[in-house]
């Protein structure tokens, strides 16, 4: 099946994200909330979910499914951006009003994948 150019960049989007989490797998631990454990560990998972959800698009026989798992990855992702948001050394150095930014684009991304549901 043939998806819009954008479903395509959506995809890809999520596989090179994913993919830099084991690049730099250290840039996403500098971030990831002190009350979670095994920070190495979520930072692979997270990355590889990441890139099985980009891929998962692809396919019509599980696009969808790969929809609604990315609506929650970045809802699960939100706890990191609130985290960030709650002191200096949370926010890794990236200045306050990029990460409150950051907030409503996750819910942009979110309804990206929701508006992929109808084709």
């Amino acid at each position: 099946m043939i998806y819009p150019w954008h479903l395509y960049l959506m995809a890809f989007m999520y596989i090179i994200a994913g993919i830099f989490h084991f690049l730099k797998p250290a840039m996403y631990m500098r971030i990831m909330p002190r009350y979670l454990p095994a920070h190495k560990s979520l930072v692979y998972l997270s990355g590889l979910a990441e890139i099985i959800l980009g891929v998962s698009l692809l396919f019509p026989e599980t696009k969808d499914l790969a929809i609604y798992g990315i609506i929650l990855m970045l809802t699960i992702f939100l706890l990191v951006h609130f985290y960030m948001l709650s002191g200096k050394k949370a926010a890794a150095g990236i200045p306050r009003w990029i990460l409150i930014v950051r907030i409503p684009l996750q819910f942009f991304l979110m309804w990206w994948a929701w508006f992929y549901l109808k084709f």
